[in-house]
């Protein structure tokens, strides 16, 4: 089926950008910003700006149906859009932002934002927009320009409940696999912080080590020594993520790692990062193949008798204690310096080893259900994009 195209100036009954302000007013309006949408065009109230009420005029203020195209970001993040839906008090938008509002009996709003949702996705709005220093920006007349596939009003109306329908199950999916994901650090908190016992004996990270090294200074190991297969060389990459993952592959020979033995990860090791971004850390995954670490990493071999990888990763990540000694206040802050010194010294509650067992076998189980979760999540995506090509094509 075709549907004839209309340039998106000719649907909408405004189209204008918002204003800059210098600073923040306690008692002012809330000024839709940048963070308040997601790539996924899904509002996210956690952060306010309020500006004063003298700057938002009422000819700059959100109404439901309004649509806000992001005009001024990164270039991978210009074209976010989100369909406004409502808030509890009145919304301005910054000079980031295009607002289109649309004429309701032309198009339907959601059908609009939902196309342009889709032209994001796509990446047209990266490669069309006028890019500088970290930044890069689409101007009205382009926005205003674009042409649209634009069926009877009734169809858009369909069109948009079926995309509304499927985004609202992708987006369920993506909230379980968010909420497994941060079920680990809530058992932890529960098992040991909160349940924390007085006679579980006070030790350091270095106590419970059998060995910690960092990795090659210097001339010991050079860049132009690394070769496209042979002994890997894990680094921050490795570990940026809080959990192991294959990034770049770095090797060197069989020959260079006979004089770099003495710095060879294993499995069940701790890897932490020490430099870059401080304070990352991984476990080393048992099909681990003969491996070292890099300077950038503090690797620590624990007695297992003692202390469980998975107990001590889950520690350094979420114990407040930890946290506290490593001078981190906020969740997600990246921590001041790091070094094998520090790690050494730092001091915790060794819970029985029992307690360490019984926590692991629960993140086994939780880790089951988040590949579950990923499957799904993926499905949902797969689905969502197939349908979004469907509904723009007549084909729904």
């Amino acid at each position: 089926m075709s549907w004839p195209a209309v340039a998106i100036g000719e649907i909408v009954a405004d189209l204008r950008s918002g204003f800059a302000s210098g600073g923040d007013d306690p008692e002012g309006v809330v000024q839709f910003r940048m963070n308040n949408v997601e790539r996924s065009g899904e509002l996210n109230w956690s952060k306010l700006r309020r500006v004063p009420r003298s700057k938002a005029r009422k000819d700059l203020l959100i109404e439901p149906g309004d649509i806000l195209f992001n005009a001024t970001n990164s270039p991978d993040l210009v074209g976010k859009t989100a369909l406004f839906c409502g808030f509890d008090e009145p919304v301005t938008f910054s000079n980031h932002f295009l607002r289109l509002r649309s004429k309701r009996d032309t198009v339907d709003p959601t059908y609009l934002s939902r196309w342009l949702q889709r032209e994001f996705a796509h990446g047209r709005f990266a490669a069309m927009c006028r890019s500088w220093v970290n930044q890069a920006s689409i101007t009205k007349d382009q926005l205003a320009s674009l042409e649209i596939p634009l069926p009877p009003f009734d169809e858009q109306r369909r069109v948009a409940a079926i995309l509304d329908n499927a985004d609202a199950m992708r987006r369920k999916r993506k909230r379980v696999l968010k909420l497994l994901r941060n079920l680990g650090e809530a058992l932890f908190r529960d098992t040991f912080v909160i349940a924390e016992e007085g006679s579980w004996p006070t030790v350091t990270v270095g106590d419970l080590a059998k060995d910690m090294r960092t990795g090659p200074f210097g001339s010991q190991l050079l860049h132009s020594e690394f070769v496209s297969e042979g002994v890997a060389v894990i680094g921050i990459d490795n570990a940026v993520s809080n959990e192991f993952r294959w990034a770049e592959r770095r090797f060197i020979t069989e020959e260079k790692f006979k004089t770099l033995r003495r710095y060879q990860v294993y499995p069940g090791d701790l890897i932490i990062t020490i430099m870059g971004t401080c304070g990352r850390c991984a476990i080393i995954p048992e099909d681990v193949p003969t491996s070292i670490n890099t300077k950038h990493l503090c690797c620590i071999t624990l007695d297992k008798t003692r202390c469980l990888p998975e107990f001590l990763h889950a520690a350094f990540l979420c114990h407040p204690d930890i946290k506290r000694q490593l001078g981190v206040q906020a969740k997600g802050a990246v921590m001041p310096g790091l070094n094998m010194g520090i790690i050494k010294s730092l001091a915790l509650r060794l819970p029985p080893l029992r307690l360490q067992r019984q926590f692991v076998e629960k993140l086994e189980m939780i880790a089951v259900q988040s590949v579950m979760a990923e499957a799904s999540e993926a499905h949902c995506a797969g689905l969502f994009s197939s349908l979004q090509h469907r509904a723009f094509t007549g084909q729904l």
